[in-house]
């Protein structure tokens, strides 16, 4: 009998409820000709940087019980996408460092490649497949130049392979023409989709994050904004696209002719 109501009262007893994951990011780190040794080193330690910051890491964990999950891997040309730190939840202090220390003490492979970005944001689509289920879906791509291998981002969106997933980007300037330009056309898709501009890698660090903080927080700005802080340069987000005339991200464009200067 005591055997049967311990079983009862132990029936009783609340279930404990699996942490919300409020986002699945994708972060996708551009590898290819056009970044020197250098600048691939700002970039990779700038986004650990960005990641172990107080206010980033306070955003991954707000509200209490609320996590992120999150992969980074770095691309380039047509067939060249390879993942640096696997699907890791980010649920404590502890785990957002480790995944910034993995990202920080990754080596380059390979540097004599074009710029495939149609293929990168199709390869971190596919990341999603084995993605933990979030709230929302989106792919941080960061670049220094417009497509010049292959099809565009264009290409896949028709094809439905995108569907779902809010895709922003981090332009550093430097090439001609003007990256963020292709990126507000052909990239950025989906609710509060946006551009974040950085006037070269080493003003990078500083945009991500809060470009970080933008994309964990869902700050969804309607109109052209300045970086928050006054970091970096103009926000471009999807409505200025529509707004302006200059193409929805959403919408199929032809493909530009290839940046020979920004491989």
């Amino acid at each position: 009998m005591m055997a049967g109501l311990a079983a009862l009262l132990g029936a009783a007893l609340p279930v404990p409820v699996a942490a919300a994951c409020k986002l699945a990011l994708v972060l996708a780190l551009d590898i290819s000709s056009s970044v020197n040794d250098q600048e691939y080193r700002l970039q990779f330690d700038g986004l650990a940087h960005a990641l172990e910051r107080p206010e980033v890491i306070e955003a991954i964990l707000s509200p209490p019980g609320a996590h992120v999950a999150a992969i980074a891997y770095e691309w380039s040309g047509y067939s060249q996408q390879d993942v640096v730190a696997g699907w890791t939840r980010l649920d404590s202090p502890e785990a957002v460092r480790a995944f910034a220390s993995r990202l920080r003490s990754h080596q380059r492979v390979y540097s004599d490649f074009p710029t495939a970005i149609g293929k990168a944001v199709e390869y971190g689509a596919k990341l999603f497949e084995k993605a933990p289920i979030c709230d929302r879906r989106v792919i941080d791509i960061s670049g220094d130049g417009e497509n010049n291998d292959g099809v565009g981002p264009e290409y896949f969106r028709a094809r439905g392979v995108l569907d779902g997933i809010t895709i922003n980007g981090l332009v550093i300037l430097g090439a001609y023409p003007h990256p963020g330009i292709y990126y507000r056309e052909h990239v950025m898709q989906g609710p509060g989709a946006f551009v974040a501009i950085a006037r070269d890698f080493e003003d990078y660090r500083r945009v991500m994050i809060d470009k970080l903080l933008r994309e964990i927080n869902a700050e969804f700005v309607i109109g052209r904004n300045e970086a928050p802080g006054g970091v970096g340069g103009d926000w471009e987000t999807e409505d200025d696209a529509k707004r302006d005339g200059g193409g929805s991200a959403l919408t199929a464009a032809a493909p530009r002719a290839p940046d020979r200067r920004a491989r």
